[in-house]
Parts: structure tokens; sequence; C-alpha cells
């Protein structure tokens, strides 16, 4: 054993190393001291391999000779060294040391990392002392592999090593071989085996002959990149098998395959012979040896046999050679070979003789143990409630204390807090419990192997039985994502699945704080002295290197009382030396903060269990006592919390209150906080540091402030080293995001992020590269994140000497008390939460309340007709009054808030907002449900004649018909008209009909009325009624009146022009106007009557436009001179729409044309015409011409787009080619005047430059009368062949009105007919006739022909543009959201209009919309992160409202996707028309960029398609 005494492991041959003194914080944890002695050697490897570096194997001592290979060329001496370094240790030798110094704990966790890394682990362990070799069975239990094989429907499979059925392949060698076995093994694997070339690798071997390695190739299931397509063991003998029988003959047992690499030919059939085995042998030899040729000479072969192969190296090149022997490999893999998984393997090692590790009195012990407990577990949840029930009460306890925090209502909570406590009071132990507590509490059981196999038989069954539900629940979320109920159903399923060592941890804390609250136990009850133990049992647990669970993960609270005895009692054992610095790593899911923590400090945080784990985890780190005085503390805790915002927590309604407990409790306790995270994730943890900053300055006293460090995951770290200016900007974003907290709470005295936590951007930003060095599985962990995590940990061990206040566990349990009070009664989240339920019967009741009203509403315009305008007020004072209801019943509850006055008003303003949304939606909703209600008398009556009385009168005209028939005397034409008048008038009065005149409205009239009513406040009303009449201010253009001297002189002074505001005044006013006109062209386009609505809509959109004019000041004359001539165009356009509706739509003149109509039939039918003809007319010229024209213009609208983005460049993206090329065509021409109006009346620009781009292409091209042809042959083929289908089915009862439904029910999917025209068109039925077919066909082919002929007649291309182009849903659909930036105009790229929050991508400088600071054009973009706060520069613009956008304009993001500087594109504009802009806007030109200066045209073009994607 001198090598063990050699490198200091001597004493630990017999006192094993433990996991806990490896991790211990010692002098040499983050030093950098050369290594000098072989004493050193072990501490480094352990070292580096905590860390997971693969550099760990090549540790070695530096000497004083460590040049002797550099000379100088005269004293090169041809010999070679006389010796070689004392103090090398094999790689191999130090591995097999450290293996026999270690106890189980540590063994199992250096397999684990030399996996992650990689490395073959020792599978037979040899100890030269007792010459035994050990099977290391309990050291590979926790090794777990994620691969996917070929074969596997499964995305990725999940299996614990030691029990998968994975083949063995082995490679041992014979003498001295000359083929290098280790090179073709690391050739195969990636240096997985120590080799020559690695350092120390010469080093003789003292101790570790006779070690067997084994490692794993596991597919990732890509076939360009596997090897193998299934995954294969690989199993390694150190040394020649003569030596080591045993171990050969175990590998012969256990193996699919043997390579035996030698020269020995004999050597092999002497060793072989005989050897009964159902492994296959291959002997690999290299041919071009002499020794292979004089070792063959003479022997023979091995008697045919098929279990031994040979493979003979001749001319191969040594690549080709390794695919050889890769291919025989793949081979014995697709013959379903041997398979013996490792834990099988250990009746074979028991069998040779060999050692099992698992099979010490201990191990069985506490596997027994642990069995009797876990194999009863047949169904997770069942068994959950039935033995673990104390932390589901709990969970409901937890959630009532919540809710009280928050609500009122208490006597309902109060009921169900009894009977849940009432429950627990009946609780007795279950039987798994019981064994769980004999078993950690029993002497004889060892408590540390007993726990490890829970956790491993515990996972193994979680592995099982969430795997299948896992895959259902990634394939809903990834193919059918709408399916929000299946996966929030999917999601409880896997959690209550969810059973792992932390479930019956946690029961024990429950146990605990039931009986320590008074549950009945007699004083001499077993299990009292039992549960008493318990917190100084966990204590010493702790000690030992268990965490323990700081916050419930299912209840999201904090087990107090179980928390504060354990602590209690772990300040007890270490004698009150419990001094602690803590470290927490907070980090959104999935940014690798587990992981971090495992490098970093070498714990077991989870990473990836396969089960749904939550809440927060503390464990504690000794320092060494050398240490203790510099770092000012005994241990290091460190907490690790669950990711936030879990995807599959995200369904749950108190997912984000949930984060921000937890990460204000965990930060609050910390002396040094890591924010991990991406970029990806940056503005999610931003909001999250936001409630976190503020909820500590909300407290009455700061507790404590923590350093602060900011880990960038998956960054190359010298680019981001470089990169002061990004650290520098996180700073700025952080001190905004701290001031807007500070108003929150009304502390003026908090001004920035480093008032509250200490923080250095350039000492305190680390940036970690990507975990893995290449594709998982095979792939190791990378050495630049090992680097960077030690790096990242020598920082924080500098930090910990510079935190002043040095606590005890005592003041941590006093502090995290505090907490726990702070973020349960002051959470900003659990108020808005509780008043979020509150209000939603709020609404409920508003809702019914307005309901009700227009019920009763809608059976008075029925009933007795009440004028509407007396219905319109009364339906606002109703929503007023119940508008005043829900704020009336917010202001009682926000005064019974016992909570910090800043959190109160900030909810009052937000729920505020949200009441008047309320009152606005639903004003429009009451509205819309009025206009069908105020339907007017003349359409009821009319659509009444159509539906109920056509019938009556039918039956009227065939009685007469009848009659006449009958009659023998002859009828003249006047006779017969005679009869029917007498016959009608009659008819209406039996059918009751009584019809009058649709009375005329003047809606002129009205439209003075309502704009008396909406400038009532204002002083110079007078103006309204003075002068012209609306209809005379319609007829010429809106011209503003000159100011006053004080203006004029004003103007003058500032921008030396006296008519400036009159001039900016003007434009502002233009464009008002133009947006008003739309939006009357628009509604007056459609078939209704005038509604008075439609002008509330358009003054509440005038006022809206002169709001969004930042740059002018309207004056009282001028804002009702411009309502008094837009209500004159309405009025005008109002009043045409109205006469229009009341032609339509008049009874009398309905009647008279359906009298004229039945008149003609009658006739007809008197004298026995054929009217197949006649009505195949009239079908085709009232049904068919109106749906045709309709199908025809909806479908030309597509055609004429796809034609516009012909060479656009992308036809994927409408809205962004059409951006593009207008972008494109503004830069070619550089037009200020455009791109003025471009900005400034975006959606007006948008269209005219369509409609000009269009007009120019088709007069032209004349692909508009091509399309509508196309789409009018398409129609007619479809009515002919639909007109023959019907034809040729055979109905010999069939008349004309039934073959026209027929023909109408056929084509409705496709063509929409009038209302009622085929009831106008058959008054009288008449029996069909085959002809009546023919006639269909022929008109409807000369209506084709008369349409065509129309299309080539028009010429008037923009009014046809406009009816194919501008209706909705195309119009949507072709230039998508038309919202603009508030700030700088630039579009929303949200898409269409259905969407809550717009966005853009790109904003340009806000000085192109003429915004301002002191006076100058500002360059800043809007595209600012943090909580919405302006840039400073932009902070002091006329209207304070924009410093902060979000209490403004609700529904506008600048942080979503944004990019935070402007493109090359709008910083060339912003130069090029920065004097035009300055002197538009009477600002000074903007201080341009000197980087902005040298750009060029081409520049910006470049900018634009970069932007756009364009190539």
């Amino acid at each position: 054993m001198g090598l063990l005494s050699n490198a200091g492991l001597n004493d630990h041959y017999e006192d094993k190393l433990t996991l806990s003194r490896v991790l211990e914080i010692n002098g040499n944890t983050t030093s950098d001291e050369p290594l000098d002695t072989m004493q050193s050697l072990p501490g480094a490897f352990l070292k580096k391999l905590m860390l997971a570096n693969i550099d760990a194997r090549s540790v070695r001592c530096v000497t004083a000779d460590e040049d002797a290979y550099i000379l100088e060329l005269d004293s090169y001496d041809s010999r070679e060294p006389e010796s070689t370094n004392a103090n090398a240790i094999n790689p191999l030798d130090l591995i097999t040391a450290l293996f026999l110094c270690s106890d189980s704990s540590l063994q199992q966790e250096m397999v684990r990392k030399m996996s992650m890394c990689q490395f073959a682990v020792p599978l037979l362990l040899p100890n030269c002392e007792t010459k035994q070799s050990t099977l290391m069975l309990w050291a590979l239990r926790e090794v777990v592999k994620t691969f996917k094989p070929f074969t596997s429907t499964k995305s990725f499979v999940e299996e614990c090593i030691v029990v998968s059925d994975i083949p063995l392949v082995s490679f041992v060698s014979l003498g001295k071989d000359s083929l290098c076995k280790y090179q073709i093994l690391n050739r195969m694997l990636s240096n997985t085996f120590v080799h020559r070339d690695m350092d120390c690798d010469d080093a003789p071997r003292k101790i570790s002959d006779g070690l067997v390695e084994i490692s794993w190739y596991l597919p990732c299931g890509k076939t360009n990149i596997d090897m193998f397509d299934k995954p294969v063991a690989v199993a390694n003998l150190r040394g020649d098998i003569r030596a080591f029988k045993k171990q050969f003959s175990f590998l012969c047992e256990t193996s699919a395959a043997i390579y035996l690499f030698t020269d020995d030919y004999a050597g092999a059939r002497h060793i072989l012979k005989g050897k009964d085995t159902k492994t296959q042998i291959f002997l690999v030899m290299d041919g071009k040896k002499d020794a292979f040729r004089a070792s063959v000479k003479g022997h023979p072969s091995f008697d045919n046999s098929t279990a031994i192969k040979m493979i003979i190296k001749k001319k191969q090149h040594d690549a080709e050679f390794v695919k050889i022997v890769l291919s025989s490999v793949n081979n014995v893999l697709s013959k379903n070979p041997n398979i013996v998984t490792i834990e099988n393997m250990a009746d074979a090692a028991r069998r040779q003789g060999i050692l099992v590790d698992e099979d010490s009195e201990a191990c069985r012990t506490a596997q027994m143990n642990a069995d009797e407990i876990t194999t009863k577990i047949t169904d997770t949840l069942t068994f959950k409630e039935e033995h673990l029930p104390l932390q589901g009460i709990w969970r409901e306890l937890s959630q009532i204390d919540k809710e009280r925090a928050g609500c009122q209502e208490l006597s309902s909570l109060k009921a169900k807090e009894e009977k849940l406590k009432k429950k627990q009071q009946g609780f007795k132990m279950a039987d798994a419990m019981e064994r769980f507590i004999h078993a950690i509490l029993d002497s004889s059981i060892e408590q540390t192997c007993f726990l490890q196999w829970m956790k491993m038989n515990l996972d193994d069954l979680s592995r099982q039985r969430l795997s299948g539900l896992r895959e259902q629940y990634n394939d809903l979320c990834q193919n059918t994502p709408e399916k929000k109920d299946e996966i929030t159903d999917l999601d409880q399923k896997i959690c209550d699945c969810s059973l792992g060592l932390e479930h019956f941890l946690r029961e024990l804390g429950q146990l605990y704080q039931l009986y320590s609250s008074g549950h009945p136990l007699s004083e001499n009850s077993p299990q009292k002295k039992q549960i008493e133990r318990l917190p100084q049992m966990y204590a010493q647990m702790l000690l030992d290197g268990l965490p323990i669970e700081l916050v419930d993960g299912d209840a999201a609270d904090i087990p107090l009382k179980w928390i504060t005895d354990v602590l209690t009692s772990l300040h007890g054992l270490v004698k009150t030396n419990s001094k602690i610095r803590v470290v927490t790593v907070l980090g959104v899911q999935g940014t690798g903060k587990s992981t971090l923590l495992n490098a970093m400090f070498g714990v077991q945080f989870a990473v990836s269990t396969g089960r749904c784990t939550r809440g927060a985890f503390m464990q504690l780190i000794k320092v060494n006592r050398e240490l203790r005085d510099n770092l000012k503390c005994d241990f290091i805790m460190i907490i690790d919390t669950e990711g936030l915002q879990a995807p599959e927590l995200a369904q749950q309604n108190d997912s984000h209150e949930h984060d921000h407990e937890l990460a204000t409790l965990v930060v609050g306790l910390s002396d040094i906080t890591v924010i991990n995270m991406t970029m990806e994730v940056f503005a999610e943890m931003k909001g999250l540091l936001q409630i976190v900053v503020s909820t500590f300055l909300g407290m009455k006293q700061m507790i404590k402030k923590p350093r602060c460090h900011f880990v960038h995951q998956n960054v190359l770290h010298v680019s981001a080293d470089a990169n002061v200016r990004e650290r520098k900007k996180l700073l700025e974003q952080l001190d905004e995001m701290t001031l807007e907290a500070a108003k929150m709470v009304n502390n003026g005295n908090i001004t920035k992020f480093t008032d509250v936590m200490d923080y250095d951007p350039d000492t305190n930003s680390s940036y970690m590269p990507g975990l893995w060095h290449g594709i998982p599985p095979m792939a190791p962990v990378s050495v630049g994140y090992s680097e960077a995590v030690y790096d990242f940990k020598k920082r924080l061990m500098q930090d910990f000497k510079k935190c002043q206040q040095t606590d005890d566990l005592t003041h941590f349990l006093e502090l995290l008390k505090k907490l726990r009070n702070t973020v349960k009664y002051q959470n900003p989240f659990r108020l808005r939460n509780s008043l979020s339920t509150a209000y939603k019967s709020w609404e409920l009741t508003f809702n019914i309340k307005i309901e009700s009203w227009l019920e009763k509403s809608e059976k008075q315009v029925s009933e007795d007709g009440k004028i509407r305008e007396d219905l319109l007020r009364e339906a606002i004072k109703v929503l007023e009054s119940a508008e005043k209801e829900i704020l009336g019943n917010l202001e009682k509850y926000l005064e019974k808030q016992d909570c910090s006055t800043s959190f109160v008003e900030k909810m009052r303003e937000e729920f505020i907002t949200i009441t008047n949304k309320l009152r606005q939606d639903t004003e429009s909703k009451m509205r819309d449900k009025l206009q069908k209600a105020f339907k007017s008398n003349a359409e009821d009556e009319v659509d009444t004649i159509k539906s109920s009385q056509a019938y009556m009168l039918e039956r009227k005209v065939l009685d007469l018909l009848h009659h006449c028939s009958k009659t023998q005397s002859a009828f003249s034409h006047e006779n017969l008209k005679q009869v029917f008048e007498k016959m009608w008038r009659k008819a209406l009065l039996d059918c009751e009909i009584n019809v009058q005149e649709v009375q005329r409205r003047d809606v002129a009239q009205e439209v003075a009325v309502m704009l008396r009513e909406n400038v009532s406040s204002r002083h110079n009303i007078n103006c309204l009624v003075d002068g012209e009449t609306l209809e005379q201010c319609a007829k010429k253009r809106f011209v503003v009146e000159s100011g006053g001297w004080r203006e004029m002189a004003q103007g003058f002074m500032k921008h030396g022009h006296s008519a400036y505001h009159r001039k900016k005044l003007q434009e502002s006013c233009d464009n008002i106007v133009n947006q008003c006109q739309d939006f009357i062209t628009e509604m007056a386009e459609g078939e209704s009557d005038y509604s008075n609505a439609v002008i509330q809509d358009l003054l509440k959109m005038i006022d809206k436009a002169m709001q969004q004019q930042k740059n002018v000041e309207f004056s009282e004359e001028t804002e009702i001179a411009l309502k008094k001539y837009i209500g004159g165009i309405a009025s005008t356009a109002f009043q045409k729409m109205h006469n229009e509706f009341r032609a339509k739509n008049d009874p009398q003149m309905f009647l008279e044309e359906w009298k004229k109509n039945y008149f003609e039939d009658f006739l007809d039918k008197f004298h026995n015409r054929d009217q197949c003809q006649k009505k195949a007319s009239d079908f085709v010229k009232l049904c068919l011409q109106p749906a045709v024209t309709d199908y025809v213009t909806k479908r030309t609208g597509p055609d004429i787009v796809g034609e516009m983005l012909i060479g656009a460049g992308s036809k994927d993206n409408i809205q962004g080619a059409l951006q593009y090329t207008i972008l494109q065509q503004l830069l070619h021409k550089l037009d200020y005047e455009k791109y003025k109006q471009y900005i400034q009346t975006h959606e007006r620009f948008v269209k005219n430059w369509l409609l000009d781009q269009l007009e120019e292409k088709l007069s032209k091209d004349p692909c508009l009368n091509r399309f509508e042809k196309k789409h009018l042959t398409e129609v007619a083929n479809m009515i002919t062949t639909a007109i023959s289908n019907i034809s040729n089915t055979s109905n010999n009862d069939r008349d004309v009105r039934s073959f026209l439904h027929c023909l109408c029910n056929t084509l409705g999917e496709k063509l929409h007919f009038p209302e009622h025209a085929l009831n106008s068109i058959m008054i009288v039925d008449i029996a069909y006739k085959d002809e009546f077919a023919d006639y269909l066909t022929k008109n409807v082919r000369e209506l084709e022909k008369c349409l065509s002929k129309e299309c080539d007649r028009r010429v008037d291309i923009r009014k046809r543009l406009r009816n194919v182009l501008f209706k909705p849903p195309l119009l949507n659909h072709l230039l998508g959201c038309r919202e603009q930036c508030p700030f700088c105009k630039a579009p929303c790229e949200a898409g269409e209009q259905d969407h809550d929050e717009h966005f853009s991508s790109v904003h340009r400088p806000q000085g192109l919309n003429g915004l301002k600071a002191s006076k100058t054009l500002v360059t800043d973009t809007c595209s600012f992160p943090g909580m919405g706060t302006l840039p400073k520069k932009a902070a002091h613009r006329s209207s304070q409202a924009s410093k902060h956008y979000h209490e403004h304009y609700l529904n506008w993001n600048l942080t979503t996707g944004s990019t935070t500087e402007a493109t090359n594109y709008w910083k060339y504009v912003m130069v090029t028309f920065n004097e035009r802009i300055a002197k538009d806007c009477g600002a000074n030109p903007a201080k341009i960029p000197d980087s902005w200066k040298g750009l060029t045209r081409n520049d910006a073009f470049v900018s634009l398609k970069r932007t756009f994607n364009m190539k």
C-alpha cells in the first residue's frame, strides 16, 4: 500500500473519505497554487471532478525539471533521461486509490460525476492488498442515462443504468499486443478510457492492474451521428488476462462479445481452450507483424468453433480498421446477443469469487427496509392519500391561510379550516411512515444507505409511471396547444403520480408539527418518543449533507415549527458555532440554475429526475477551521429554488403569486443572490426582481442588503467580457426598475438598484458557455463551462469576505419568520388575486343588471315604439349607475386592506382602468343590441308580410283564379283587373295588413342636437349655432382661423414665422378630417338605416385623434368648428343613406310592387300562358345576378393582392412584404412630404399608395378584367352544373318553386342569395317542365355575357379596387393591425386586429415623429426594457403622461421582441430630414451620433432588406 501512503490516503483506507468532507470549503477550494507533492493529487482530482471538469484525469505534479526537455542544440544528448518524475501517479492508480479510500456515498458521487464527463468508471475494482476484486454495483446505482434508440417510439428513454437491458462488449488483452487496444477504444468512445497519450499515463501502474472499467455508447436517434443504433456498454480489463483469470471469466459470462487483442496466437489458443461460453470471442491481431506469422505458423485453428473468430489487420489504415471493428460490434448487436444487466451480474461475480459491494450487512439491511415500503406502492395517488395524508391536509390549510390574508369572507373559510383540523386530530400514523421513521432512527440501520435506497426506488417508480404521461403531455403541448383543459388535467396527473424521497421527508415534518401542536399521545408512547427525536436526527443528517425542504413545493408554504426545531437542534449540535453565509440561485425554469449549484459546490440538487418537484431546498456546506475567520462563517447555506414560470404551473391561477412569494423569500434570506438567466428570459426576471425590491422597500425596516450576481448562460466568455456597454446598460435598466418600485411605495430615498442590492456590473456579472461539449447523450461537460463555474466560485468566496453582517442560525430563523409574514400579508399579487376574485362577482352583477335592462328595453321598442334617443340616454344612465356601484364596492374593499398604501393605490388605479374599459365595451354592445331593436316599423312590417302573409295572399289569388275559371262569361282585361283589385283590398283587410309611409328623418337636425350635447361644457358653444348650417359647412374645405397677436408673436419669435401655429394646427385638422371621412364613407355604404350611435362613435374618434396630436393645442373655437364641419359631412352622407333605405324598405311601395307581380301571375294562369321562361328570367335577374356579383367581387380581391406581391419577396408575410415595398420606394424617391404622410397618417397613406400602385399597374395590364371574368366563368359553370344535376334527378311531383329551392340549397355554400328574393319571384307556384332548366341555363349564360361586357365598359379602376380590396376581412389581412406606436408611430406587427396587445419589433428614432427634449429633437427609440419608463431624454416632453406609457397606452408593449436601437434605414432617414423635421416642429435639429453621419442610401437599403428578411 505504498502508493496510498505516498498519496496521503493511507489513513483513509480504514477511515473512509466522506462526501461531506470532500465538499468542505478549505484552503484548496479556490487555490490555484501549483501541485508539487503526490499528497496534493487526490484533492486536486476530486476538486476538478466535483466541477465535472474533463481535465480531472490530467492532474500532475509540477517539478523543478519541468523544462528538462527544452535544451540548447549543442547540449542535446540522444540518450533518454535517467529518471522520470518520481511524483507521477498513473491516473488509473489515482482513481483506484480514491475508490478504495472512499465510503459508499462518495463512490456513488464520483461515479456520477465521471459519467457526466464521459469517463469510464470502475465495474470491478481491484484491491492489491487483499488480492480481491469488488463488483461496484452500489456505486453504479445512481447513474441514470437518457438516450433515443432508433426502434423506440418514445422521444427519449431515461433509465437507471444498472437495470437497463444493454448488451456488454468487453475488450481484453493477452501479452503485449501490437495493436493499441486503447487507441481503438477511444476512437469508438472519444477519449473515454485513459490512454498512453494522456498526462502521467506513462507512469507505471501499481495498483490498478485487474481494474475493469465500463462505459456506454448511447444513441441520440440521428442516423448521421450515431455509430450504433442501440445502446451498448463497453468494458475494458486493465492488464494481462493470464494474471486476472477471475475477471476474464466474469466478462466471458456477462458479455455479448469479447475482443481479445494479442500477438500470441498460441497463448490465446491455450487460454481459450475448453472455454465453455456463449459469448462471441474475437481475436484481434496485427497480420503485418512477424510475431503474428510466427505465432500462427504450425498451430491449428480453433476446431471450427463458431464462438471464436479472428479479425486480422492487414494493410488497412488505422481509421479503416476501427470501422471493421465497429462493423463487427454492430453485427453482434443485431443478432439478439446475450444481455446481462449490471444488477444481474452480481450472481456471476459471486460464482467467480468476486465480492459485491452491496453484499455488506448494512447495505442489505437498508435495502430490505426500503423495499418493505416501496414494493407496496401500486398506485401512487392512492398511496399518498392513505400513507402520506398530512401534507395534503396542510396544503389545503395553507391555501385557507392565504385566502384569509386577502379576503373578507371569513365564515366559510373558518368552517372549512375547522373541518380540516378535525381531520388532522383524528389522524393515525400509517404503516409506511412507521417503517420509515423506524429505519431512520434505528442505529442498527445505515441511515444514509437506507435513504439512498428509498430515493433510488422511488425515482425508478416515478420514471416508469410518468414516462407515458410525459409523452402525452409533450404531444399535446406541441400538436394541440389549444386543448388547455386536457393539458391542465394531464399536468395534474403528472403531479399526482410524482412520488419521491422529499414526500416522505415532508410528511416527517408534518408529523412533527402535528404532534407538537397538541395531537393526543400518551407520555410513554413509543411514537411520541420517536417524534421528539426527529429534529435532532434531521439536524445530524443536515450536517452529513442531506438537504431539507425549506418551502413545501405543493403547499407553497414553510413548515415553520419543523424548520425552527431542526435548525435549533443543529445550532446545539455544533455548540453554537453556526455562523452562516447564505447563497441563493434564482432563475426561470430551464436556465440551468440547479446544474450551476451542483457543479460549483458538488451538491446533488435535482436537475432531471422525471418527477414534478416544487419549492425551495437548502443544504449546508462545512467551512474548514482554517478559513472560518477569513470567510466569517462556519457553514455556507445553499438555497436552490424551483424553476420560476414553469410551463406546467402556468395554468394555475396563483402561479405568478407563488413565483413572487418564493423570490422575495429566498432573496431576503440571502447574503448573495445569483440571478441565473438567459437573455430570452431577462424581461421576466426583471419583473420578479421589481416585486422583490418593492416588497423590501415596503417593509418597516430593511432586513439585509444582499449582494447580487448575474450569471448569463450560453454566452461565449471572450465576447461577453468585452461587452462593457451591455453591462452598463443592464445596470441602467435595473435602476429604472428600482425607481419604479420605489414610487410604488412612495420611498423617495431609493433611486437606484444598488440602494437595495449590492451590485457592481464589472465584478458581479459572469458568463457561462454552453454546458455540453458536443451533442448529448455522448457529450461530456465542456471544459469552458467547468472553468467558468470555478472562476465564479472564486468570486463568491471573495464576496463572502466583504459581507458585513454575520448571522448564526438563530438570527436566520428570526429573519425567516419576518419574511414569511411579509410575503403573506404584504404581497401585492395576493391582494391582486383576492381583489380579482371579488371583482368577478361585481362584474357578474353588473352584467346581469345590463342584460335585464336590455331585455325590458327591447320589449318597450316592440310594444310602444319608444323613441330611440330617449332609450339611448336611459342606457347611458343605467351604465353610469352600474359603473358607480362597482367603483363603490372597490373603495369599500380597499379600505379594509391592511397593506402598504402604495400597493392599494396601485390596485385602485388598475381596477378603475379595468372598470372604465368594461363600461366602454358594454356601452358598445348595448348600442349594437339597441340598433337591432330599433329596426324600423317599416322593416318589421315588410318582413312580416314576406314571412307570414305570403301564403295567405297566394291562397286568395288562387281562389279568385278558380272562381273566374269556373265562370262561363268572358272576362276582359279590365274586368279581370277590377275583380283582382276588389279581392286584393279584401285580402289586406282579412290579413290585417295596414301599412303607413316610413317617416322621413332630418339627419342634420339630429346631428346638431348631438353636437350640442358633446360640447355643452365649452364656453364658446354659441359658435355651433352661429353662422352656416351643417350642410353649408360641408360644401367647402375646413380652414383654421388665424390666431391672436400673442400667438402670432410667439410663432415669429420661436420659429421665425408668424403663422407657424396656424399651419401646424391646419395640418392636424386635415389629418383628423381625412380619418373621419374614411369612417363616414365606410358606414354610409351599409344597407341598414342611419343610427345616432354612429355619430357618437364619430365624436369619440375626433376626441381621440385630437388627444394624439401632441405637437399642437386645440382651442375651444377650433374644436367646435372642426366638429361642426365633420358633422356637416356626416349629416349629408347619412341623410342620403337614410333616404335610400327608406325608399327600399317602404311597406307601401313594397306592397304595390308585390301587387303588380301577383296580378301578372294571375293573368298568366288565367290565360294558361307558359310562365317557365319568365320565371327563369326573373330568378336569374333578382336572385342569381346579385349573388354572382358578390361572388366575383369577394374572390377578385385576393387575386389582386397576389398579383401585387409578385416580386415583393414574400407571400407568406403580406403585411411585411407590403411595408418593405413601400419603404423601398420611399427610400428611392427620398421625398420628405411622402415620409411625413407615411409616418403621420399611416393607414390613409398605405391605402392611397395601394390604390395608386394598382391603378398604374392595372391601367397597363388588364388583369382586373381577367380576374373578374375568370371568376365569372367559374361561378356560371358552377350554376349550370347544379341546374343540370338537379334536372336529371327524377321527381314527377316537383314544381318550379321546389326546383329553385333545391338549386339555392345546392349553391348556398358558395353564393349568398338576397333574403326573400325567391318568394317575390314565385308569387303563385307553377308546375315544373323540363324546358325550365334549359331556360335557366340559357339565362345564366346570357348573364355571364352581360356582366363580362360590363367589366370591359367600366373604366373607373380606382372605384372597382375599393370595392374588391377595402372590405373586411381582406382589408384586415392586407393591412394587419392599423395601430401605431404612440411615440415613434411604428406600425403594430401583431398581425390582424384580433389581439390584446400591440407591439413593434423595429421602432424608430422618436424625432421622426417630432418628439423633442428641451426643444431639441431626440434620436432615442422607444424600445426600452423594464417597466415602461421612457428614456430620460424624452422625459421633459410636453405631455407628462408619456413618462409611464403603460398607464396611458395599456395595449402597447414596448419591450416584447423589440430592438433597443434604430435600424440603419431609419437612422439614414433621420439624418437626411433632420433639418426639415426640426423646422416643421419648431425645434432644434437633433444631435446626430457620429456613427450615423457616414451612413449611405445603400446602407439604409441593406438594413431594410435585413429587417424584412429579403434576399
